[in-house]
């Protein structure tokens, strides 16, 4: 009997602990952009990221997310990365997990990026 409690013991410590969408939805997320005309420089907190048309995983935040698009001869552009609730997340809720939605909060997996294509159209300079 007390070898039957220990496990169920140690299996509510360890679903209370998961983090459910850190460990279904990975922390990051694939997102492809292209531009009009191809070429341009996609930057992400100032670090180049990729060469338009491109696919790049992008880190999941809580926080303002944005990419900009650079191309010699054209303005810039900046885009706001959009991001919905990660109903994975409820996963964590559902089996008590707080520990588990903390740490879905520090890694950003509460949410994801959604779309994940963004398309631009950069203007030529005058």
């Amino acid at each position: 009997m007390k070898n039957n409690l220990s496990v169920v013991l140690l299996l509510g410590i360890g679903l209370s602990t998961t983090s459910c969408a850190s460990m279904f939805t990975g922390t990051q997320d694939s997102i492809s952009f292209s531009s009009t005309p191809e070429g341009a420089t996609v930057f992400h907190k100032g670090i180049e990221k990729c060469t338009t048309p491109c696919t790049v995983k992008i880190p999941r935040s809580l926080s303002k997310q944005t990419v900009s698009f650079e191309k010699e001869g054209f303005n810039n552009k900046e885009v706001k990365l959009t991001k919905n609730f990660n109903a994975v997340t409820l996963l964590n809720i559902l089996f008590g997990g707080a520990i588990g939605v903390g740490i879905d909060a520090a890694t950003g997996s509460l949410t994801k990026y959604s779309p994940k294509e963004y398309k631009v159209e950069l203007e030529a300079q005058q």
